[in-house]
C-alpha cells in the first residue's frame, strides 16, 4: 500500500517533467515556422493578446501558448512593439518574441505626430522613433515647399499632416514628407479653393490660420469662434496680437512673454504687425483645419483664456479689458 502514493507521485513529477521539456522544445528549439520571410504588422494600440493571435494567424508561431508563458516569464508582455517585421524563415518562438520587443528587425515603426506639433518637433518624433536624423528631417522641411491652390509655400509648416503613420526605418525625408504631404491634401475639404476664395483668402492661408487656432484652442468648440476672431480681425486691419506667433519665433519656447518678447524684430510678431504671419506656426490638425475653413459667424474681436479649457469673446475692448480682468484675476 505504501508503493502506490510514490508511484503516483513519481508520475506526477514525470508528466511535469515531460510537460515542461515539450513546452521548452515549442520554445526554444521549435523551427517549423515561419516556412518563408514573412510580413507581420502589429497595429499601434495592439494589446499582447492580438499580438499572439497575429503571430499565430500568419504562421510566424506553432502555438501561442510557448511566447505566452515566456513573456510572461521574462514580464515582457507589455514590451512588445508595435511596427512592421520581417521573420526569416524557421525562427524559435525565443527569437520572435526578443526581436519583437527589441524591434531588431523592424522595416517600419509607427509613429506618432500630435496636432500642433512643429516641423522641428516632428523631425525630432522622428529620430526618438529610430527613423533617421532630426537635423536631415528639419532641413528637408524646411527647404522643401508644395504647391497648395496655385501658391507655393516658403517651406512644410504646416502641411505635414498630424497622425499616426507606419514609417519605413530606411525611408528618406522625402518619402516621409510624401506619407505627411498625401495625408494632409486628403483632409483638405474637396471645395478647399472654393471656401478660401470665399473668405478673400487663399488656401495655405487657411492653413495659417489653422495653425493659429491649433496653438489657441483648448476646446473644439472653442475653435470655430477663434478662427471668427482672427478673421474679423484681419479684415479690420487690426494685428492679431496672438502670442503663439512670438513663441514660433523665438529660439526656446516660453510659458509667458516678457515686454521685451512683445517687442521682438519678427514678421511673426503679431502684435507689432497686421496680416497673417509669413507661414503656419504649426502643423494644424482635422480639427482646426475644418474651423478655419468653417469659422463661427461672429462680430466678436477679442477673447481669452478663462481656465478649464475655454474661451471667452468680446465685441468690444472695454468688454474684453472686463473679461481679461475677470478670468485673470
Amino acid at each position: 500500500m505504501k508503493l502506490l502514493p510514490r508511484v503516483i507521485t513519481l508520475a506526477v513529477i514525470f508528466s511535469v517533467c515531460a510537460v515542461a521539456g515539450m513546452l521548452a522544445y515549442a520554445t526554444f528549439g521549435e523551427r517549423e515556422y515561419p516556412t518563408a520571410q514573412t510580413r507581420v504588422v502589429i497595429p499601434a494600440g495592439a494589446t499582447f493578446d492580438d499580438v499572439l493571435a497575429i503571430l499565430r494567424g500568419d504562421r510566424v508561431i506553432a502555438h501561442r501558448t510557448p511566447m505566452h508563458v515566456l513573456a510572461r516569464l521574462l514580464g515582457e508582455e507589455t514590451k512588445v512593439r508595435a511596427g512592421e517585421y520581417r521573420f526569416p524563415p524557421h525562427e524559435t518562438t525565443a527569437e520572435v518574441l526578443d526581436e519583437l520587443v527589441t524591434q531588431g528587425n523592424a522595416v517600419a515603426r509607427w509613429v506618432r505626430i500630435p496636432e500642433g506639433f512643429t516641423d522641428a518637433q516632428i523631425a525630432q518624433q522622428l529620430q526618438s522613433s529610430g527613423i533617421g536624423s532630426a537635423s536631415h528631417y528639419a532641413h528637408a522641411f524646411a527647404t522643401d515647399s508644395l504647391v497648395v491652390d496655385g501658391v507655393r509655400t516658403k517651406s512644410l509648416e504646416g502641411e505635414l499632416f498630424p497622425d499616426t503613420y507606419l514609417v519605413p526605418v530606411a525611408a528618406t525625408p522625402q518619402q516621409v514628407e510624401a506619407q505627411l504631404e498625401s495625408r494632409f491634401f486628403a483632409r483638405l475639404p474637396r471645395n478647399a479653393a472654393q471656401l478660401a476664395h470665399g473668405l478673400h483668402v487663399s488656401v495655405p492661408q487657411v492653413v495659417i490660420v489653422a495653425s493659429l487656432v491649433e496653438r489657441e484652442a483648448k476646446l473644439d468648440r472653442d475653435r470655430p469662434l477663434i478662427a471668427g476672431v482672427i478673421y474679423n480681425r484681419l479684415r479690420a486691419g487690426m494685428p492679431l496680437e496672438i502670442d503663439a506667433t512670438i513663441e514660433y519665433a523665438l529660439p526656446q519656447h516660453k510659458t509667458e512673454l516678457s515686454r521685451a518678447d512683445l517687442a521682438i524684430r519678427s514678421p511673426y510678431n503679431s502684435y507689432l504687425h497686421t496680416g497673417l504671419p509669413p507661414t503656419p506656426i504649426a502643423n494644424p490638425g482635422a480639427a482646426s483645419l475644418e474651423a478655419a475653413f468653417h469659422p463661427a459667424a461672429t462680430k466678436a474681436l477679442y477673447y481669452v483664456y478663462c481656465g478649464k479649457g475655454r474661451h471667452v469673446f468680446a465685441r468690444t475692448l472695454a468688454e474684453h479689458e472686463a473679461n481679461v480682468a475677470r478670468c485673470l484675476k
